[in-house]
């Protein structure tokens, strides 16, 4: 009759568990810090692939490339402090605002200035491209003016002025370019037809404009607004005429940053408390957090969803690196035959590379590996593997209970295995036999582990029971090594903790049940009322 090895108890994980969500984002990895010597203040994605980055700080946009994270082109072109650098469609041309109110749009191989748009008189932190049906260019002003601008012209298309504040965030809808969103500092976002030149939704929270409006963006579809007003988070539904269908306020701090995913299925927030957090579209709920050092400005997800990119206040850029899954040929082929389950592929293509099939064809395949045919009624049989016992299976199966208690109580051993053992010895009519006979030396060790571990509620009983055995076999030696007694007492402390712990927990479960029942015993009444 073969060894029954130990058991090792599963216990259930005490700290939370991480949904797949949360682990998808954990796999953000290899973070890379860039220090710039003024504040970030923008970061944009180029659609087209490599998906090359603008980051904008100070007086100058430097454009890295995504895969070895270096500057690629420098553009510092500016009188002032730039502002919102954008990158178009094609990945060929980038627009960036200035503070003396220039919009400028540069040839990102050249650097070269094509075109200067000269309207605003004040600060211009929004410059965009629209969509690729569209020539045109946004640009929202601290002058509290929006203008859409004609790329071949060089001249104003539409002027909106409806805002009575500054217009620091603003985008050209995707699916349809006559349409331009806003946000101001007025409090109010507005969505506005180049067609009429005119505000046609003017979107104020129910009660009434209060913290500036810091960025607004609008889903694939155009059927959803979204804007951050403070800490606060909030949809509007455009087809039902702007009416508030969610405010949201998980953020500590104002939320001075918007991004999509590469799907538009979850939305990223960055705000000045340090944090990111991720929200699942269709239930705007978050569910997943991250934290950066430093106050984030301006946030990004590439198109393909392997890069995040955030700005901070002082100076920091940050980009995590998601690597994406990497599938070999001999993966592949390893795929395809568990697909078919072709026995060709196991008994052939496997002994083939090992370079121990015959080749079937002739004149054909020579120096390739060869395809084996199966037999009718063949079938492979594989070897059973027995697996290494461990040292405390060697020791109980020679019935060495006190070697076998010692090889569980080392650093190095996890204690859901030490426990195990002595479930087992109790079971076996063995744990006295195993503690017994040890100087202060050998029973040191076991202590210790019940000190650390005897409020653990997943070890407790067990603990409380070798307790027991120890002070009933020591009892009379006790006194006799100043380690053992000191021990004794930190043991002595813990279950003394744990038992007034327990009873107030008791207590507070007795409140809770006359609540409880408190309510039970109304809510008939109230019912029949």
């Amino acid at each position: 009759m073969d060894y029954a090895r130990v058991v090792v108890q599963q216990h259930p994980r005490t700290g939370a568990k991480r949904s797949p969500e949360s682990r998808y984002w954990r796999r953000f990895k290899h973070p890379v810090f860039v220090k710039e010597y003024a504040p970030v203040t923008a970061v944009h994605f180029s659609p087209a692939k490599p998906h090359r980055y603008a980051v904008t700080a100070g007086t100058r946009v430097q454009v890295y490339a995504p895969r070895t994270q270096k500057v690629a082109k420098t553009i510092s072109r500016f009188k002032d402090v730039a502002r919102s650098a954008s990158i178009r469609h094609d990945g060929k041309l980038i627009v960036a605002g200035d503070d003396t109110g220039l919009v400028q749009i540069f040839d990102l191989s050249s650097r070269a200035i094509l075109r200067t748009l000269d309207y605003h008189k004040q600060p211009v932190h929004v410059a965009k491209f629209g969509p690729p049906s569209s020539s045109h260019v946004l640009s929202c002003s601290d002058d509290s003016t929006v203008c859409l601008w004609d790329i071949p012209t060089q001249s104003v298309v539409t002027t909106f002025s409806s805002h009575t504040d500054y217009v620091r965030s603003g985008l050209i809808a995707s699916h349809n370019p006559s349409l331009v969103l806003t946000g101001s500092y007025d409090g109010t976002v507005r969505l506005f037809d180049a067609r009429t030149a005119r505000s046609e939704m003017t979107m104020v929270p129910p009660s009434g404009p209060s913290a500036p409006v810091e960025q607004v963006t609008l889903f694939p579809a155009g059927t959803v607004a979204l804007s951050s007003s403070g800490p606060i988070l909030r949809a509007w539904d455009l087809v039902a005429g702007g009416r508030c269908v969610r405010a949201l306020s998980n953020h500590q701090k104002t939320v001075t940053s918007l991004a999509f995913d590469g799907s538009a299925g979850r939305l990223l927030t960055g705000g000045l408390d340090h944090l990111v957090k991720v929200y699942d579209v269709s239930t705007y709920r978050v569910v997943h957090t991250m934290r950066y050092p430093a106050p984030v400005l301006c946030l990004a997800v590439s198109p393909d969803d392997t890069h995040i990119a955030a700005g901070m206040s002082d100076g920091t850029f940050s980009v995590r690196r998601r690597e994406p899954a990497k599938s070999t040929g001999e993966d592949k082929g390893m795929k395809d035959g568990l697909k078919t389950g072709t026995y060709e592929y196991f008994l052939g293509s496997a002994i083939a590379n090992l370079g121990m099939g015959h080749s079937t064809k002739k004149g054909k395949g020579k120096g390739k590996a060869a395809e084996s045919v199966p037999v009718v009624g063949e079938f492979k049989v594989l070897a059973a593997r027995h697996r290494k016992l461990r040292e405390y299976d060697r020791f109980l199966k020679k019935f060495k209970y006190s070697a076998a208690l010692d090889a569980v109580l080392r650093k190095d051993v996890e204690p859901t295995i030490a426990f195990s053992l002595m479930q087992e010895l109790i079971h076996r009519d063995g744990l006295l036999s195993a503690i017994s006979g040890r100087d202060d030396v050998l029973l040191e060790p076991l202590l210790h582990l019940l000190v650390r571990y005897v409020s653990d509620p997943r070890f407790f009983d067990i603990a409380c029971e070798v307790t027991s055995m120890i002070i009933d076999t020591y009892g009379r030696v006790f006194g006799q090594s100043p380690l053992i007694d000191r021990l004794l007492v930190q043991l002595r402390r813990k279950i003394k903790q744990e038992l007034r712990m327990q009873r107030e927990v008791q207590k507070v479960r007795g409140a809770l049940d006359m609540l409880f029942a408190a309510a039970t015993a109304t809510a008939p009444t109230t019912a029949s009322q």
